[in-house]
């Protein structure tokens, strides 16, 4: 009878893989890669007592051992042990289409980081919207994860919730819904030509998934800060910390023409979740025009998502006033929205070098550690304006500059800039109104904008 048990829960032969008597299945049998193919780079990967062992090499880009099953709501866990000079990954929800870059690896990504940056148990969007959840600012998951160690992981995915738990510590909280299935992968990530990283090791083992009863097995305790990033929808975690939206993907509530009474006539459209500036002729606010809230804001922080075309120019002010009625866009201190590579803005400046290029402060501040994710592809945005006046850009996870409103500092790079001649006005100094509406740019190219929401600070 005991063999006969072993028969009927073990497919070794026909599937590669064990199920035991809770759900769970070996994904890797510990003997060979049966149910795996190879996918983009060439690295070597072996199966050595029981691991999976990849192996780095030069001049390859990054490779993916991927599993021929795809998977939807599972619960994934392996053990992993990385030398520390590399970093690695592993692929869950992922795919790979000959009508996107060739067939390249593309989807969510559980980090595996032994640097000093130490955002192991991160989530990444590979080849598509990079950073998802970087751990900048969460202490006890930065310090989970164990150098030159065994280090166990665990991902959840079910339905639209995607979390990972490194050494028991929940370091990432992830409501997306891009891809809802795909396959699982285990990454040698590409080391260029780097002759010191040449044939170093990464080791996998123990990796089995679950996929029956999912929801009923997901882990409980401390969770990692939640982060969200379904198009123009506020979770409940989102409600309850005070978060509202400010576009609903449908309408132009809450929105009217900077200057004016109501929405813009032409020159906008609202379309598969996005509020878009049309093409013109590239000229300031001199069709649709800009578009302002209706309400004013003092302290806040504003997450926003921007996609732009081939050259474009636009931009989101803050704390803008319009009682100037000057000719053009309204007064506001503005985060730069452009295609650095193309439009000739992007190397131009008053003072400050770099000043009027994408997530800097425009004309002011030039923005550092940049991370974009390119033309035709969503970007994610942050400003934070706090009540004590500091402020901050963030793109993609990335903080790229801070500054303290009002300061000395500030004062003088205003007076350094093309708003020079507007360092006062009605409003007081420029820049330094105690609050202001919030603005989308016409600049006379095609730009879209989703996913507008606010939280207001005491």
């Amino acid at each position: 009878m005991k063999t006969f048990f072993n028969l009927a829960v073990c497919f070794v032969v026909l599937f590669g893989s064990c199920t035991s008597g809770d759900g769970w299945v070996e994904l890797f049998n510990g003997k060979d890669i049966a149910g795996f193919q190879q996918l983009n780079g060439k690295a070597p990967y072996r199966v050595e007592d029981g691991m999976l062992v990849g192996v780095s090499v030069k001049g390859q880009p990054n490779s993916f051992m991927v599993t021929e099953q795809s998977y939807g709501d599972f619960i994934l866990e392996f053990d992993v042990l990385c030398d520390p000079a590399l970093n690695s990954g592993v692929q869950f929800r992922s795919e790979s289409r000959p009508d996107y870059n060739n067939g390249r690896v593309h989807g969510y990504q559980c980090e595996i980081d032994p640097s000093a940056r130490a955002w192991s148990g991160g989530i990444y969007d590979e080849a598509r919207r990079g950073w998802l959840i970087t751990l900048e600012g969460n202490e006890p998951g930065r310090s989970a994860y164990r150098k030159d160690d065994w280090n166990h992981y665990r991902i959840e995915a079910f339905g639209d919730t995607m979390r990972i738990w490194l050494n028991d510590v929940n370091t990432a909280n992830l409501l997306d819904n891009t891809n809802p299935q795909g396959f699982i992968a285990f990454q040698v990530h590409g080391i260029g030509n780097n002759d010191a990283l040449e044939g170093k090791e990464i080791k996998w083992k123990n990796i089995r998934i679950l996929t029956e009863r999912v929801g009923q097995n997901l882990l409980q305790g401390t969770l990692a800060p939640e982060i969200n990033r379904i198009p123009n929808v506020l979770s409940a975690g989102e409600q309850a910390d005070g978060w509202k939206l400010l576009f609903d993907g449908r309408t132009n509530a809450g929105w009217r023409g900077a200057h004016k009474d109501a929405f813009p006539a032409n020159g906008w459209k609202i379309a598969e979740g996005a509020i878009t500036v049309l093409r013109t002729d590239g000229s300031e606010s001199t069709h649709g025009g800009d578009i302002v809230t209706t309400d004013e804001y003092a302290a806040f922080e504003l997450s926003f998502e921007f996609k732009i075309t081939e050259g474009a120019n636009s931009g989101v002010k803050y704390f803008v006033t319009e009682s100037e009625k000057q000719k053009g866009s309204a007064f506001g201190l503005e985060y730069q929205v452009l295609d650095d590579a193309v439009h000739p803005d992007a190397k131009l400046y008053t003072t400050v070098p770099g000043s009027r290029a994408c997530a800097g402060l425009y004309d002011l501040i030039a923005p550092q550690n940049k991370r974009f994710n390119g033309v035709g592809q969503w970007n994610q945005a942050v400003i934070k304006a706090f009540p004590d006046n500091h402020t901050e850009h963030w793109l993609n996870g990335f903080k790229t500059l801070e500054y303290e409103r009002g300061s000395d500092a500030f004062r003088e790079l205003v007076k350094g800039s093309k708003y020079a001649a507007k360092v006062y006005n009605e409003n007081g100094l420029f820049g330094e109104a105690p609050k202001g509406h919030l603005l989308l740019q016409d600049h006379g190219d095609e730009v879209s904008f989703r996913s507008i929401k606010i939280k207001e600070l005491r």
